[in-house]
């Protein structure tokens, strides 16, 4: 995606050049991050240390007028550090609960794979349901909400790996790669330049705007075969052909995420409608999170991006 196109709407196309401006070679994770905005949907953030995974989504926070939170995952988090806490009043005798950290519009959850299993079942409900449960009472999240977490994959010590049905709520997996050197170059130049005190002109994006073009992005129109391709690639997860590769298929959630963010992308091209190049590209991230593959396969070297990737080249598109 050129972030900085002509073609993007004004409010949204002034976060995708805010977000380039210091964001170096992610370009993909730049229109994944804007994706989750207009689609409601969490995000998860994989790559090495440096990759600017951080970076990226505290860029995306001072761009949006909304309220912003980080939490840096450790083995001994508790769920009440995430949702909060009734705390007594001696005052007037009562509990009053304190929300935590999760009650923002964006939530950063750093490192979530260090975050023990009570936690992550804690940020479940957040994410599955915008809303938090203390005792008798259910509090909403605000709207917009969106959660996106990161996670490194070369460190095991100390980390608990997702659950199925954790990843099964991120509307997106994105996988980052280490940078060519020629982009590698322009990072340098650009931290060196920030040391100096040159910094981008500030912008901010209401929440007004956010959720406009959120109901505006999710009109963009989806054809009748448009709509078959999609569920002929998420179906062809669970055929005979595949079996021998995949434990778990993807769920009928897989669908409708794949078609929130092929309606997003359409947008952010600026199209009121969607095209099957909008679905074949979204699909690796959409998708390859939702599946269980054997452990036959895993210990063959096949992956579920590759499966997925398979799976795009073999289904006819309409």
């Amino acid at each position: 995606m050129d972030a900085t196109a002509d073609h993007v709407p004004d409010g949204v196309g002034a976060l995708a050049r805010h977000l380039a401006e210091g964001l170096i070679g992610h370009e993909v994770l730049i229109e994944r991050l804007l994706i989750g905005v207009l689609a409601g949907g969490h995000l998860l953030i994989e790559g090495a240390p440096g990759l600017a995974k951080t970076r990226a989504v505290k860029r995306l926070a001072e761009a949006m007028d909304g309220s912003f939170a980080r939490i840096q995952c450790t083995p001994d988090l508790m769920p009440s550090d995430l949702t909060g806490t009734p705390v007594f009043r001696p005052q007037s005798g009562t509990f009053e609960f304190v929300p935590g950290p999760v009650f923002h519009n964006l939530v950063l959850v750093d490192e979530i794979n260090r975050a023990p299993p009570k936690v992550q079942s804690a940020l479940l409900e957040a994410m599955a349901e915008g809303q938090v449960t203390s005792g008798n009472a259910t509090m909403r999240l605000p709207d917009p909400f969106l959660v996106v977490a990161t996670q490194n994959p070369i460190e095991h010590d100390g980390t608990f790996p997702l659950p199925e049905a954790q990843l099964d709520r991120f509307l997106m997996h994105v996988v980052l790669r280490l940078p060519d050197p020629a982009t590698e170059r322009r990072i340098l130049d650009l931290v060196e330049a920030e040391g100096q005190g040159v910094q981008a002109a500030p912008m901010s994006l209401s929440l007004e705007e956010v959720r406009a073009a959120r109901k505006d992005a999710m009109a963009v129109h989806l054809s009748a075969p448009l709509r078959d391709y999609i569920v002929r690639l998420v179906t062809a997860t669970r055929s005979d052909s595949h079996a021998q590769d995949i434990d778990h298929a993807v769920s009928p959630r897989g669908s409708l995420a794949l078609a929130g963010a092929a309606k997003a992308r359409a947008y952010l091209k600026g199209r009121d409608f969607a095209l099957p190049e909008d679905v074949a590209e979204v699909a690796g991230d959409a998708l390859a999170h939702r599946m269980v593959m054997t452990w036959r396969a895993v210990a063959e070297g096949r992956t579920a991006r590759a499966l997925i990737a398979d799976v795009v080249a073999t289904v006819e598109a309409l």
